[in-house]
């Protein structure tokens, strides 16, 4: 955008020294630093306050592709839920058993098997 050579940095300084003046001329470069600095401060808000809108927008975007998939997932109906297929497959598994009544508990101790060993006190 500005490209400011040597020798053009170089003039400008001869062409401050002659208009302010040796006396002033620090206090003249504190407040072109100053300036600069807070330039720069309102240029990085301002990019951040930028990226997060960008941020809260593609958030959004992506909240509504997810409502969307979940809604068309909600809407579909039990044939073309892939849980249905593994629910056919175990019924035939059980041998036809539909009902959860008609399944015997489970028993987690097995009648066959020898009796644990008791600790001694």
């Amino acid at each position: 955008m500005f490209e400011i050579g040597g020798t053009e940095l170089l003039l400008i300084a001869i062409v401050a020294l002659l208009v302010i003046g040796p006396k002033e001329l620090p206090n003249a470069l504190r407040q072109v630093g100053k300036f600069t600095g807070k330039a720069r401060a309102m240029t990085r808000h301002l990019r951040s306050g930028f990226d997060e809108m960008m941020r809260q927008a593609e958030i959004e975007e992506m909240e509504k592709q997810w409502q969307d998939h979940n809604r068309k997932i909600m809407e579909s109906t039990p044939q073309d839920s892939p849980l249905q297929g593994e629910a056919t497959r175990r019924e035939a598994a059980a041998g036809g058993v539909s009902d959860i009544d008609d399944v015997e508990p489970f028993s987690p101790v097995d009648p066959m098997a020898p009796p644990a060993p008791q600790p001694q006190p």
